[in-house]
């Protein structure tokens, strides 16, 4: 098939390329800027040059292709305050894609998140996010269109991904919790740091992605979940052992200082499972579970960037 990718260049995207294309398919990847142009050209895909906001761009290759992943979001607007500016931004991309792919029976799958779903108890992929306003349910409503376009002869799919995508070159919320713990010389958790995050390595994630593609029935939710879920006094013990720095509960009045932009995740328990989406399409998660991988020690070779 050929296959446009959004967001190709990107933590999760620069793996599905090449997992794509080592399966056979050819792979048509948006690109926003030269550089991001040249690591697609180099990793084997075509470039199609625009951004989310380009609906025509999207619309145009769409139509010219076989099916589409959409990984594309302006996280950048999203956790600098403009969480609500960014999730329409991308219903309105997925509200072009639908319109380019409406009665071809061709794939459409885009990526979500499993975080605020179902808190304080493990989520599966039959749990709805309720609509007040909140990041999860404002992205879940995108999912939920993204979804209703089987009703419209798009074969649809959603995977909800872990909030820990990790592997060597992460540079999202594991490598924003090294980074806080180096610069505030412990490693900090929550409460009794008992609440549990979903984690998945991008591998992983990458070829569910492409099973996702080339067979999730339309209207499947899929969980990219491989670990259901690891304490957050866990992870900070490991990151406190390789640091060299003490391992402690930061007190609820100074966490918005210590943690910054990530207090507002750290405190949520969003454990979940995959057992459906693994049935459904045959995937099992190879690759090293997150406390293993952090123990590779590539999160602290050099001090970690911030997300």
């Amino acid at each position: 098939m050929r296959i446009f990718v959004t967001g190709a260049s990107g933590w999760i995207g620069s793996a599905v390329v090449p997992e794509l294309i080592d399966a056979g398919h050819r792979v048509v990847g948006l690109a926003r800027s030269g550089a991001s142009a040249a690591a697609l050209t180099a990793a084997g895909a075509e470039v199609v040059r625009g951004t989310v906001d380009d609906l025509d761009v999207l619309r145009d290759t769409a139509a010219a292709s076989d099916g589409v992943i959409h990984l594309a979001f302006k996280h950048d607007i999203a956790f600098s305050g403009d969480f609500q500016g960014a999730a329409e931004a991308d219903r309105r991309a997925v509200d072009a894609f639908g319109d380019a792919l409406a009665g071809t029976g061709r794939p459409f799958v885009i990526a979500s998140g499993v975080v605020g779903l179902a808190p304080g108890r493990v989520t599966t992929e039959r749990d709805r996010a309720e609509a007040d306003g909140s990041p999860a349910s404002l992205r879940e409503a995108t999912a939920e269109a993204a979804l209703a376009l089987a009703s419209r002869g798009v074969r649809s799919s959603v995977v909800r991904l872990s909030p820990t995508c990790h592997g060597e070159g992460d540079n999202g919320f594991m490598a924003a919790l090294v980074a806080t713990a180096r610069d505030k010389g412990v490693s900090g958790y929550l409460g009794d740091g008992a609440n549990r995050w979903p984690a998945v390595h991008r591998l992983d994630a990458a070829r569910l992605f492409r099973l996702a593609v080339e067979k999730a029935p339309a209207g499947s939710v899929l969980h990219g979940v491989a670990e259901e879920g690891i304490r957050l006094r866990d992870i900070a013990e490991v990151i406190g052992r390789h640091l060299g720095v003490p391992v402690a509960s930061v007190a609820p009045e100074a966490a918005a200082g210590h943690f910054t932009w990530l207090v507002g995740f750290l405190g949520v328990d969003a454990a979940a499972s995959s057992a459906l989406t693994r049935e459904l399409l045959d995937w099992e998660p190879v690759h090293p579970g997150l406390v293993e991988d952090l123990d590779k020690g590539h999160y602290f070779r050099a001090p970690a960037a911030t997300a």
